[in-house]
């Protein structure tokens, strides 16, 4: 009985981390919908802001791995 608790609450755990997911795609959107926003008002500017562009998603994105991984373990460490 006490191990069905402890994994019922690793997979609760499991699927709140999951919404990092979530969130990291709505970042990563959020930051390509600006920076297209911005570089339709001053085109000019737009290819000296690529490289902070790809930054910004690699950070979004990074932080969505690390919730998938912290999803992973929880379900399958303990």
């Amino acid at each position: 009985m006490e191990g069905d608790i402890v994994q019922m609450g690793a997979y609760i755990g499991a699927g709140l981390s999951a919404i990092g997911m979530g969130t990291a795609a709505i970042g990563v959107g959020n930051i390509i919908g600006n920076f297209l926003s911005g570089a339709l008002r001053n085109p000019s500017a737009a290819p000296g802001q690529t490289a902070m562009l790809f930054i910004g998603i690699a950070f979004a994105e990074a932080f969505g791995i690390f919730s998938f991984l912290v999803a992973l373990l929880l379900m399958f460490a303990l």
